[in-house]
């Protein structure tokens, strides 16, 4: 990837991202599990810096776009808190938060839709060296009770717990998506340091900005109306269409899936605005152009929507890297007794 100061063109920017997560030749020992796997985005991250994954992952679609693309194994299966796991010296996932929601149950552990019990349980029989998931910013704010469950349970399989909210913009991505990383070790884990060079949309769309292409769906008059009132509601300063100066906003499934007025669109020299297409959308996550995804175009755009941003988890994956080389500064034991330094971030 470009350096802090290197002006890069749409083309060359797209030519290293398919080069940079490509599986390298000199693979590590370690493996990783991946665990609610989504299409294999976190995953890919892992296995472009040398790590061999096994997926588990409920939704065939997705399956069926891991194997497609990566070089690991994925099993099709709804996780509980008894599923056996084959070996694995790295955990990894992004557990599914349905207990978040303020008009559920709010029963944190307790709720049967939350992923976290089967995370966990997934930690306590592996006993990894060094484990780590993703997960939207409320998890360190409105719903900071819960990660406090969460930590504990953590914490108490003897593990140093440390959470950090990053930006994927910071690392290559060219969208502005805030995700809580949540890491536990045994100490000297660091994370990822961030660039200051930012790419935007319109680098990585390059040509893509400007072309109408075969599958076009352009909005409609009455479309036009609903997102002036949406914004003016919303009290909107800059439209919400794409910009080719800036990094997307945050890709979602909602905005990309639904015709709504929060949707992501592109406003063409002419002024007419069509909505973006799943490769763009992919494009916009940092996913190389020779990914391929399956189901319907729906389904694929839920899957670029839910994922961990390729280059966004290898930087995550380089620093599991580095811990893992440099070898853990503190014991098991010795974070249990409370000698390891628990470092408690400012973030609540």
């Amino acid at each position: 990837m470009p350096t802090d100061t290197e002006v890069i063109s749409g083309d060359t920017w797209i030519q290293q991202v398919n080069e940079s997560l490509r599986v390298p030749q000199n693979k590590r020992q370690e493996r990783v599990l991946d665990l609610f796997a989504g299409c294999g985005g976190l995953a890919l991250g892992f296995e472009a810096v040398g790590f061999g994954t096994h997926g588990f992952e409920s939704n065939s679609d997705c399956v069926a776009t891991y194997k497609l693309n990566l070089a690991g194994e994925c099993v099709c299966e709804h996780l509980t808190p008894h599923t056996q796991y084959p070996h694995a010296d790295v955990v990894i996932g992004g557990p599914p938060c349905q207990p978040f929601s303020v008009g559920g149950n709010q029963k944190g552990l307790e709720d049967s839709r939350d992923g976290f019990p089967a995370f966990i349980a997934a930690v306590e029989q592996l006993n990894p060296s060094v484990f780590l998931f993703e997960n939207v910013r409320g998890l360190l704010y409105r719903n900071k009770w819960y990660f406090g469950q969460i930590k504990d349970k953590l914490e108490k399989l003897g593990y140093i717990v440390e959470a950090q909210l990053l930006n994927a913009k910071h690392y290559g991505v060219p969208q502005n998506r805030e995700r809580v990383i949540v890491v536990g070790h045994r100490g000297g884990f660091k994370f990822p340091v961030p660039h200051t060079q930012v790419i935007s949309a319109g680098t990585a769309l390059g040509a893509m900005f400007t072309q109408v292409p075969n599958n076009a769906k352009w909005l409609t008059p009455s479309m036009d109306t609903y997102i002036a009132k949406y914004e003016k509601a919303s009290c909107c300063k800059n439209p919400r269409d794409l910009h080719y100066d800036r990094p997307a906003r945050t890709v979602t499934c909602r905005n990309l899936a639904g015709a709504t007025g929060d949707m992501h669109r592109i406003r063409l020299p002419d002024g007419r605005r069509r909505r973006i297409t799943v490769r763009e959308s992919a494009r916009l996550q940092s996913f190389p152009d020779w990914f391929e995804f399956t189901g319907s175009e729906t389904d694929q755009y839920y899957q670029v929507g839910n994922a961990v941003a390729p280059l966004f988890a290898k930087a995550l994956a380089q620093s599991v890297m580095d811990y893992l080389d440099k070898g853990a500064e503190y014991t098991s034991q010795e974070v249990i007794e409370g000698k390891g330094a628990i470092r408690q971030l400012a973030l609540f």
